[in-house]
């Protein structure tokens, strides 16, 4: 019985850390802007779009807008004075979904 509680508390410990690596290989992808959840994302224009809701497989931001799930690619995203901006307008944005 103590073996079948050793292997399942492992089992569950390394369930807990394996998305946290995989968080942190995903925001290392994003080249050198740090993605966060949580964290506002501002238009090309200066509009604040939203908050990062998650982040895809490939490392792309992912937020929800109007009841619609929007995904911000990476490659567009910039940080400037603690700001995440992407290189998109809203509309760019939208139609991209």
């Amino acid at each position: 019985m103590k073996k079948f509680a050793i292997v399942l508390g492992a089992a569950l410990l390394s369930a807990g850390i394996a998305p946290a690596v995989a968080l942190a290989d995903e925001a290392a992808a994003s080249s050198t802007v740090e993605i966060k959840r949580g964290a506002m994302i501002y238009t090309a224009d200066g509009k604040r779009l939203g908050n990062v809701y998650r982040l895809s497989a490939s490392g792309d931001a992912q937020l929800i807008y109007r009841s619609k799930m929007l995904t911000v690619p990476a490659s567009t995203l910039s940080q400037s004075e603690g700001k995440l901006i992407t290189s998109m307008t809203l509309d760019e944005v939208r139609k991209a979904a």
